[in-house]
């Protein structure tokens, strides 16, 4: 991390810049050329834990890299934002909060401004304020949406630690438009979310460390500015055309009829994540790894959709389009549509959810139904699609009123409610090679054909055509038209790329399509596992299969509901398979006159888990009749198999004897009509069991489907009020991680600072107490105990009840007074022991200028009383020595004016030859004032021995004495503030 280069793809090249007297600061004046700016800019997102991220991540910068960082994160409005301060610890860039308009410029940090939304037009920063409540919002996402538009391959997104899934769509956004993208690791974040939903959804260029994100950034952008000029300087296409061989041969579709641009940008995007600089390296590297190509594949069929995308458009489908179309169609009929290119189903839902707010608003509703086919060629879009279920962040696209109608919640998802995913049939097509859906309604294709060379694109409109039922509805993108074929689709809405199929009678050109290329794949033999020879069985198996067979009655195994499971023996003459569609269910097989009975003791059996028996059943076979027993025995107490019952039928007559021979055998006249009677009795009754438990069953669900529909709009209140908490909470607690981080850096500051002043203090060797208002004690240094008898515990008490050792009686008067008047007080004060102290009192003042308590200050002034006896004594012995010497002498103060300039001088002190010779003591009197008239040679003469300390003499006319007297000035040290003069009496 200790190079510094400047990226530039326009340059293609990274190179130093350095600033010069010619051009200071030169490429910091590079901001924008044509409405885009010159330089690339990095995005970053970061929620909770995102400060540590962010600062691992600045640390790392190199100074002059050339480009510019806007970070954007869930801040409340409310907050008071400090991340300034805090991140311009970690970078050597100016960090600055945006403000609205500002333009950004190379070198420099930006902030998102609190409680706002951002976005960037021609390098420029603009604030909004948000139009969703705290917890909705999708900042990040909303930026890098504008970054991707603003500057496409100049655009870096990346995601730091955060919880939630905002900055995923964004992210997605960014790499559609050729910008580059990164992550944090998920390990290294303490937020894991944000990254993980961003690497789920494949949309990670790179992923490493915060730490070491910033040198990934510079090497991937540089590698793209120097891949981007040598694919440019490609003069043949065999490489790319190479690329796209072995994308056919592996996966089996051909993208040579793609834009082939769109191709290149993909496969550098690819080259840098593998920095690889040479396209020929990379086609040896799609060889050498097959996974790769899969890879590549994804890469190209990146999609960008979203749920009512350009709502404009689908406000005018719902209000105009479909309208018109219902009102003409068949009662009964099927509105078909076929979205290709569907990526992950949003369109196609989006359609569903229109069509049956149309259909609702009717005032006399049709009977008609919609299908959608939605189709595309990345099969794992198609399953994503199938399953309907899609983040939390759609609700930017999603109504509320829709999200609560047509999606139901799970956990962090919204998923498509089961009457809208049941219009929709997703299946994997390949648009160039496989055949059409026919006699549709609406075709919606929004931003596929921009991908699709000229050609491709006049092959698929005419297809459209003929796909399309007459008058059907052609649903193009933003980008996108129908080129030539004015001849088969007329414009219902240009500006939103609606169009209507013509009835043409003339033929156009048949639609010839590149024939399925079927992937390689390797050859697997599937081996038979060799058939084992039968083992014989046995004589006692032997017997039990033939007693089951020949003499054991008739039975069948069947579960709770009536569903036959196993048949044992011959059931013909008691089950018969009914007319129609195949039926195992015992109760629909068995034979007239058996079924009622063996249906109420089949329920009967099953709910009091006994064995029943019904007796003497009648079953009538035309020529013959016959009496059977059946038993219902369940097995639940004889087997682990729960809920399954067995029904033996024994047979009483064998079914090929006449009325006569029976009543022979048995030895009476069998009543014809009288059996039939009991056994239409016995029917009537069985009906009127049957309705009256019908009843009695439907009552019961229809109190228990109004108690379930109670509970579900109570569940459904209940669980909407959780996740619009759970969101509160999800962004209070992304606040609070924000603020805790900045709370930890501030108590980490006042740590340090703390640690400063105690060794400043220490240091300083000065006792020191710190007072509240009511002189109590709030605080107090190690050199104090020195003084006051101090102990811990003595924090709150008032300061005069430590004994001390300084002979002061009047510092609780001296306190207060400070206290009342606020002026400081200073004095010289000895202690019981010999030392002496200067005691100073101040006033506590606040940060804010608020008073809160005293500071005294004790500092040791004993070597400096030392020092001033010894001066006095030698002061008192030098006037001793003067006032004894026979020359007349004094002692002069030097005045000085606010210059610092000698103007006068004031005497101090005169000896005894002095005040004989002047006959004054002149003490206290100016130079002028004992040398009246003294000339300015002679003043001068002084002034030059003060300023520089040189002896000088002069002799003038003194007029008091009446003689000329000489004069010797000198400095007696080195100070200027005071100098002698000796005075010799001259001869006239």
């Amino acid at each position: 991390m200790k190079k510094e280069t400047a990226v530039d793809l326009d340059n293609c090249a990274p190179e130093k810049k350095e600033n010069s007297a010619e051009n200071p600061d030169s490429h910091n004046d590079r901001t924008i050329t044509d409405g885009t700016l010159e330089f690339p800019v990095v995005g970053i997102g970061a929620s909770a834990g995102g400060l540590e991220a962010l600062e691992f991540f600045l640390r790392n910068v190199p100074d002059g890299c050339g480009m510019s960082f806007v970070i954007v994160q869930h801040l409340d409005q409310s907050q008071k934002d400090s991340m300034v301060s805090l991140l311009q610890r970690y970078t050597s860039m100016p960090v600055l909060q945006v403000v609205d308009g500002m333009r950004i410029k190379p070198d420099h940090v930006y902030i998102i401004s609190p409680g706002k939304d951002m976005s960037i037009l021609h390098g420029v920063l603009h604030l909004f304020e948000p139009t969703q409540r705290r917890g909705l919002r999708l900042p990040i996402d909303s930026f890098f949406n504008s970054l991707s538009q603003d500057l496409r391959m100049k655009a870096i997104g990346v995601v730091l630690s955060g919880m939630g899934s905002d900055g995923m769509l964004g992210l997605k956004a960014i790499k559609e438009n050729g910008g580059m993208t990164f992550v944090q690791d998920p390990e290294s974040a303490k937020f894991n979310s944000m990254p993980l939903s961003c690497i789920d959804a494949g949309l990670a260029d790179v992923v490493a460390p915060a730490s070491d994100l910033p040198y990934e950034i510079i090497n991937s952008f540089t590698m793209l500015a120097v891949s981007f000029n040598k694919m440019s300087e490609i003069k043949h296409p065999s490489p790319m055309e190479k690329v796209i061989i072995i994308l056919r041969s592996q996966t089996g579709h051909d993208f040579s009829q793609y834009k082939q641009n769109s191709i290149s940008r993909r496969v550098e995007r690819r080259m840098v994540v593998h920095q690889i600089y040479e396209i020929s390296q990379y086609v040896r590297f799609l060889q050498e790894n097959p996974q790769e190509v899969g890879l590549l594949f994804k890469e190209i069929l990146i999609g960008v959709t979203s749920f009512f995308r350009e709502p404009e458009i689908w406000e005018y489908l719902k209000m105009e389009i479909l309208p018109a179309m219902m009102k003409d169609f068949p009662d009964g009929g099927t509105l078909r549509v076929w979205t290709p290119g569907c990526s992950s189903g949003e369109e196609a839902y989006s359609f569903a959810m229109i069509f049956k707010e149309v259909l609702e608003a009717q005032v006399d509703p049709k009977k008609m139904s919609i299908q959608i086919f939605a189709t595309d060629l990345d099969s794992d879009a198609i399953e994503k699609a199938r399953m309907g279920v899609y983040p939390e962040n759609i609700k930017v696209d999603v109504s509320k009123e829709r999200l609560l109608k047509f999606f139901e919640r799970e956990g962090e998802f919204w998923k498509v409610l089961p009457d809208i995913r049941e219009t929709v049939i997703f299946a994997p097509q390949n648009i160039v090679m496989d055949p059409p859906f026919t006699k549709l309604d609406v075709i919606i294709c929004r931003n596929m054909l921009i991908y699709l060379d000229k050609e491709l694109q006049e092959k698929l409109i005419p297809m459209f055509h003929y796909s399309l039922n007459p008058n059907g509805v052609l649903f193009l993108g933003s980008s996108e038209g129908i080129g030539i074929f004015t001849n088969l689709f007329s414009p219902v809405d240009v500006k939103m790329r609606l169009y209507k199929r013509r009835d043409t009678d003339g033929f156009y050109s048949p639609i010839h399509f590149s024939h399925r290329i079927n992937p390689v794949y390797s050859s697997v033999l599937k081996l038979q596992p060799p058939k084992m020879p039968m083992s014989m069985p046995n004589a006692q198996n032997l017997m039990e299969q033939l007693i089951l067979k020949k003499y054991a009655p008739a039975a069948v195994l069947a579960t709770s509901d009536g569903d036959i499971l196993n048949i044992s023996g011959r059931t013909g003459k008691f089950l018969e398979p009914p007319a129609g569609k195949a039926n195992w269910n015992l109760f629909a097989m068995a034979r007239e006159g058996l079924r009622f009975r063996l249906s109420s003791a089949f329920m009967q059996a099953f709910r009091d888990q006994t064995v029943t028996t019904i007796k003497d059943v009648h079953i009538d076979n035309g020529d013959s009749f016959y009496f059977v027993d059946v038993i219902i025995q369940p097995l639940d107490r004889f087997s682990h198999v729960k809920n399954v019952l067995m029904v033996v039928f024994i047979e009483r007559c064998s079914p090929d004897k006449t009325y006569d021979e029976v009543d022979a055998v048995n030895g009476e006249n069998v009543d014809t009509i009288d059996i039939l009677k009991q056994n239409l009795k016995q029917a009537h009754e069985e009906v009127q069991l049957i309705k009256h438990e019908m009843y009695t069953s439907q009552e019961d669900l229809r109190l228990s489907n109004e108690e379930m529909q109670a509970t579900n709009e109570e569940l459904q209140s209940m669980n909407e009020e959780l996740m619009t908490s759970k969101e509160e909470m999800q962004s209070m607690n992304e606040e609070l991680q924000t603020v805790n981080q900045e709370l930890k850096a501030k108590v980490d500051d006042l740590y340090e600072s703390n640690n400063d002043m105690r060794n400043l203090l220490d240091s300083t060797n000065i006792a020191t107490l710190f007072l509240d208002d009511d002189l109590n004690i709030r605080r107090f240094t190690t050199q104090a105990t020195t003084i006051f008898k101090l102990l811990p515990g003595d924090v709150g008490r008032p300061f005069t009840d430590i004994v001390s050792n300084i002979d002061y009686p009047d510092i609780s008067k001296d306190a207060k007074e400070v206290m009342k008047s606020l002026v400081y007080s200073e004095k010289d004060i000895p202690s019981l022991n010999g030392m002496w102290y200067k005691v100073r009192i101040m006033p506590y003042r606040t940060e804010d200028n608020r008073i809160n308590g005293l500071v005294i200050t004790f500092s040791n002034i004993s070597k400096a009383k030392d020092l001033e006896a010894q001066l006095r004594m030698k002061e008192r012995e030098a006037l001793a020595l003067f006032k004894e010497m026979p020359n007349p002498f004094a002692l002069l103060d030097s005045v000085f004016d606010e210059k610092g300039n000698f103007i006068e001088a004031q005497v101090v002190f005169v000896n005894a030859a002095y005040e004989k010779l002047m006959r004054a003591s002149d003490v206290k009197k100016t130079l002028h004032e004992i040398w009246p008239g003294i000339d300015e040679n002679s003043f001068n003469s002084c002034k030059e021995t003060v300023m520089t300390g040189r002896p000088n003499s002069f002799e003038q006319h003194h007029g008091r004495v009446g003689k000329k007297i000489r004069g010797f000035a000198y400095r007696a040290g080195a100070s200027p503030d005071r100098f002698c003069l000796l005075f010799e009496v001259g001869h006239d």
